[in-house]
Formats: C-alpha cells, structure tokens, sequence
C-alpha cells in the first residue's frame, strides 16, 4: 500500500476512535456516571473492535468483486464474526454485559453501515469528478 493510504486509514481510524470516545463520554456524564465502570480494558476494548472493523473495510474496498453491496457483505461478515470472537475472548477476562453480543452487533454494524455509505458517497464524487475520455 502506498504511504497516502496508509496515513488515511490511520486518520480514519484516529478520528472514529476520539469520536467514539468523546460520545461515550459524554453520554456517561449526562446520565451522571463520572468515571467509565468498566474502566481501561474498556478503552481497550473499543480500540481493537473499532481495528476490526476499520482493517475488514479497508481490505474490502481493494477486492475485485461487484457488485459494491456484495463487496461490503464480503467484508463485514466475517469481520463481524472476529468481533463476536473477541467479545467471547474477552469474556475470559471479566464477566460480560447480559447484551454483550447485541450491543457489538448493533454498534459495529452501524459504524460499518456509515463507513459503507461514506465510501460509496467517495466514490461517486471521484466519478464525477473525472472527465470522460472515451468521449474525446
């Protein structure tokens, strides 16, 4: 991969991640909740899902396959299959949440979801964009 690519993927992922955080903190403070209970295995925890599924979409918008929609379900399917891993994995470590499972689910598909759209937007504005040399 080329150093461009690399330093966007790292900025995504950099941006997601201080948003993710900011809203979770946020979030607790308004409920009154002043310190994260679970603590930093928490931040952790986020960190690697949020990897899963940054790596499963970056590696998904290089494969050849079309339709883009079939691409996506390529990509999220079995990168949501290691995040269920991971949250079984880190089951082992400390008791989980009863909708532990559920609430990985509705989070890292949503993200994926918004990082799909975001990267179809892209790609339909790059197409714009480029002039149409087969008619020259």
């Amino acid at each position: 991969m080329k150093q461009k690519k690399w330093k966007s993927i790292v900025s995504v992922y950099c941006v997601i991640y201080t948003c993710i955080t900011l809203l979770n903190s946020v979030l607790y403070l308004a409920t009154g909740v002043y310190e994260d209970p679970s603590g930093n295995w928490h931040e952790l925890d986020r960190a690697i899902i949020l990897l899963i599924g940054v790596a499963a979409f970056t590696l998904c918008t290089d494969l050849p396959v079309q339709p883009l929609p079939l691409r996506y379900l390529i990509a999220y399917v079995p990168s949501q299959l290691l995040a269920f891993a991971y949250v079984w994995f880190s089951g082992l470590r400390e008791e989980l949440a009863r909708t532990a499972y559920r609430d990985i689910w509705i989070n890292f598909t949503c993200l994926f979801v918004l990082l799909c759209i975001f990267n179809t937007i892209i790609g339909i504005c790059k197409k714009r964009r480029k002039p149409d040399t087969a008619n020259c």
